[in-house]
């Protein structure tokens, strides 16, 4: 897009590509409180956050950016470089999840609570697409993800499929939530991001000069 940055490295973006990026990270962190506040599962590296909160005492917020603040020390054997979206993506999450979450409806009803959950991950897929396009720096996991998958020269999908199973057996032996909604978001995100990045392109129509 007009307003994406050219380089994931860009130490000095223009606003508007930074001001897209925050907006992007605070939809992805309501999208994620919204799968926590309806109780039927939630994404695996969520689960993980839940688990370790529960062993280390630590609030949900706070336990999302000890594990994100955790992915990035992998980075540095990797030698993945991180931009400014990378640590945005850690922080802006983190603090949004742990905001929100107080506040967000909690139905009583089973079906209202999968209504949510289905909401929650459209939201994570439309933040996806603007902080990706925002094109500032892989966030902490994706960065794992591509190191990974460049040192062990395996496919993306196997790479990516594998560190979803370890984090959700991590999380739920540590006393995380697996369910349903667990289950949507492993089938449900591809299809979200893609949504997202597509309305993004599509109804995007600021054209100011970007660096």
């Amino acid at each position: 897009m007009s307003w994406s940055s050219r380089h994931p490295l860009n130490v000095k973006p223009n606003i508007l590509t930074l001001g897209m990026l925050c907006i992007g990270l605070v939809v992805f962190g309501l999208g994620e409180a919204l799968l926590i506040a309806a109780g039927t599962g939630v994404s695996p590296w969520t689960v993980f956050a839940q688990g370790l909160g529960l062993v280390m005492d630590l609030s949900i917020g706070w336990a999302t950016f000890v594990v994100s603040a955790g992915v990035l020390m992998f980075w540095i054997p990797l030698k993945q470089v991180p931009g400014i979206g990378t640590i945005l993506n850690a922080v802006i999450i983190s603090a949004v999840i742990g905001i929100s979450l107080p506040y967000l409806p909690k139905p009583p009803v089973y079906g209202l609570q999968v209504i949510e959950s289905v909401i929650g991950i459209l939201m994570v897929g439309f933040g996806s697409g603007l902080y990706l396009i925002a094109h500032l720096g892989a966030g902490p996991r994706d960065g794992l993800m591509t190191g990974l998958q460049r040192v062990t020269d395996l496919p993306i999908a196997w790479v990516r499929t594998s560190i979803e199973i370890v984090v959700v057996l991590c999380g739920w032996l540590l006393g995380g939530t697996v369910g349903l909604g667990t289950v949507l978001f492993a089938f449900g995100i591809g299809p979200a991001v893609s949504i997202g990045l597509f309305t993004v392109q599509k109804y995007s129509s600021i054209q100011p000069s970007v660096d």
